[in-house]
């Protein structure tokens, strides 16, 4: 059996789908409105970046089968949740601090008190969908989003889900701004339902890529060294961490693509969201292996990740 991607969502200013994130709309597009994409029900006193997870997360369940208007066509506890954010409730964080160093902790909002957990984002997804496997938030710095998938497919591996929702989201607010020296987020979220090709077979549903080796180490080029180590062809596409922070000399005459260069910083979201633009770019043609990685040699450590094009089950 292979891990395969068998559903993608994908929520950004410029983009609204995996295809999208290789041919990006214009630069002007106006921000996401979660209102517009899955009603306003539900969405009160939740987080910018809850938000943003829940259109994602719809979209990528309903691309996979496994939602219709219905609800969850599958047992619920089969279903995981993994989600990557770094500064996902960091607006929340903020302003409960300024209201107890203004006031005093009785002074807080008790709206506030359930979005103040780092977690909020991967347990408000699973309640809000039904989704009883495991669950788990990372929050770990550049390499989280593929730490995310890395995870993804451990609880595959395990038989702890047949089914793992990834969810990758940065908002975009004043509190992440003044953290990021005045730099912008992607503002958005991209979703990925992760599963045994066996399991997509069952239930009809194409596949969007196939996954192949991930590796998690202290540099990038011991990283890629691995990766091409585990595959027979040269990679056809590099999705590339920071093009700004890379070497000279890596993957040489490999076509590279840098998604934060045109949808902003991506941090905790960036693995899930490069996965998302490589099922995007195989919808397009685009054929042999893309290696996928996060995380500079200036960074606590570097991931990678290597898709395929999807096969025929």
């Amino acid at each position: 059996m292979s891990a395969v991607v068998s559903g993608v969502g994908v929520v950004l200013p410029r983009a609204a789908s995996a295809a999208e994130l290789m041919a990006p709309g214009p630069v002007d597009s106006p921000p996401v409105e979660p209102g517009d994409l899955i009603g306003k029900k539900g969405l009160r006193y939740k987080d910018r970046a809850t938000q943003l997870a829940y259109c994602a997360a719809d979209a990528a369940l309903r691309d996979a089968g496994l939602t219709n208007e219905d609800g969850l066509r599958v047992p619920a506890r089969s279903v995981a949740v993994v989600a990557s954010s770094n500064y996902g409730n960091l607006d929340t964080i903020v302003r409960a601090m300024d209201t107890i160093t203004r006031e005093t902790v009785a002074a807080g909002s008790p709206m506030d008190l359930p979005n103040a957990s780092s977690n909020v984002v991967a347990s408000s997804v699973a309640i809000r969908f039904g989704l009883r496997g495991p669950n788990l938030m990372l929050c770990n710095g550049a390499t989280s989003g593929l730490d995310a998938v890395r995870w993804a497919l451990t609880l595959l591996e395990g038989n702890r889900a047949s089914q793992v929702l990834v969810l990758g989201v940065e908002p975009d607010n004043q509190a992440v701004r003044d953290f990021l020296g005045g730099a912008r987020t992607i503002d958005g979220a991209a979703a990925l339902v992760i599963e045994d090709d066996s399991s997509a077979a069952e239930r009809g549903v194409s596949l969007l890529a196939t996954l192949g080796g991930c590796v998690r180490r202290s540099g990038l080029e011991v990283c890629l060294e691995e990766l091409d180590g585990s595959s027979d062809d040269r990679p056809a596409l590099w999705q590339v961490p920071d093009a700004a922070a890379l070497k000279d000399g890596l993957l040489d005459g490999v076509p590279r693509y840098d998604v934060t260069a045109l949808f902003g910083v991506a941090s905790g979201a960036l693995g899930v969201l490069q996965c998302a633009a490589a099922v995007g770019w195989f919808a397009q043609g685009g054929a042999g292996p893309v290696y996928v990685t996060a995380g500079a040699d200036s960074d606590d450590a570097s991931a990678g990740l290597s898709l395929r094009e999807p096969v025929t089950v």
